[in-house]
C-alpha cells in the first residue's frame, strides 16, 4: 500500500474567515482525532482566543501549529489540489463530488503531491471567488430539508472520511502519472494568459463578462500537470511582443 496513513500529513484543512473561535478549536480537535495536523486560517475574526483554546481540548498543538494567512492563495500556495466544501451547487463552480467521493480522490493525490480541503465562513460558506480558485466542489450528503453543518462539524466528517480512504486502502497509487501543477504555478498560468488575451484584444478589462471564470473552469476540468501548464504559458509568450531594450 503506498498511501500509507503519513498521506494525511499531505492534507491541509483550510478555513476561511471563521467568525467564532471556538470553531476554531473544535476544527482543529476533529483534525487530530483522524491524525491530521495541517491547519490553515484565512483572516480569521478572532485568533488566537481563550475560547479556541478550551475548544480544541487536547489538540492545542494543532492549534498553536496553525498558519494565519491573508489571502486564501496563500493558503492554498503549494498544492497540486484544493477540494472546496459548500451546502449547495453553484453557478459556473466546478465538478461536484459527494464527500466520500472527494475524500478518496484527494488521498490518492496526497500520496505525493500537498492537497487542501477549503472550508468558508459559518453564515454564508465559500464565495463564488473562493471556490473559482478550487478545483473541485463538494458536498456533504446531508438531510435536504435541513442541510446547515455546524463548521467543526463538517470537518470531522470530512476528516473521518479522509481516515477511512488511508485504512481501507483505497488509494493505491497516485490517480496520474504525471505531477499536477500547484495551485501557484496554475495561477501564474491565469495570470499570464488574462494578460495575453487582453493583448490580443479578445478580452475587454471594461467588460470582461464571464470569460475568465469559464475559462478557469474548462481548465480546472483538464486537471493540469505541471509540464502542460510550461507548455501553455510557452504558447502565450510566442503570443506576446518581444521585450524592448
Amino acid at each position: 500500500m503506498s498511501s500509507k496513513p503519513d498521506a494525511l500529513a499531505n492534507i491541509r484543512i483550510v478555513l476561511c474567515q471563521t467568525s467564532h473561535p471556538g470553531n476554531i478549536g473544535a476544527a482543529a480537535r476533529a483534525m487530530k482525532t483522524m491524525g491530521l495536523r495541517d491547519l490553515r486560517l484565512v483572516r480569521p475574526k478572532k485568533f488566537p482566543h481563550a475560547e479556541a483554546e478550551a475548544m480544541a481540548s487536547g489538540a492545542t498543538d494543532v492549534l498553536a501549529a496553525a498558519t494565519v494567512c491573508d489571502t486564501l492563495e496563500e493558503a492554498l500556495t503549494g498544492c497540486a489540489f484544493a477540494v472546496g466544501l459548500s451546502a449547495r451547487k453553484r453557478e459556473l463552480t466546478h465538478e461536484l463530488a459527494n464527500s466520500r467521493a472527494a475524500a478518496e480522490h484527494a488521498i490518492q493525490l496526497a500520496a505525493s503531491q500537498q492537497v487542501a480541503l477549503v472550508f468558508g465562513t459559518e453564515m454564508s460558506g465559500l464565495s463564488n471567488d473562493e471556490l473559482i480558485r478550487c478545483h473541485q466542489l463538494a458536498m456533504i450528503p446531508a438531510n435536504p430539508e435541513y442541510s446547515s453543518l455546524n463548521l467543526a462539524a463538517a470537518v470531522q466528517v470530512m476528516a473521518y472520511e479522509l481516515r477511512m480512504a488511508v485504512l481501507g486502502k483505497i488509494a493505491t497509487e497516485t490517480s496520474t502519472p504525471f505531477p499536477l501543477a500547484s495551485h501557484d504555478d496554475v495561477e501564474g498560468f491565469y495570470r499570464h494568459l488574462e494578460a495575453a488575451l487582453t493583448h490580443t484584444g479578445f478580452l475587454d478589462p471594461a467588460v470582461p463578462k464571464r470569460l475568465m471564470p469559464r475559462l478557469r473552469r474548462l481548465f480546472t476540468r483538464a486537471r493540469l500537470e505541471k509540464e502542460e501548464v510550461n507548455i501553455l504559458r510557452g504558447i502565450l509568450k510566442s503570443m506576446q511582443p518581444p521585450p524592448r531594450d
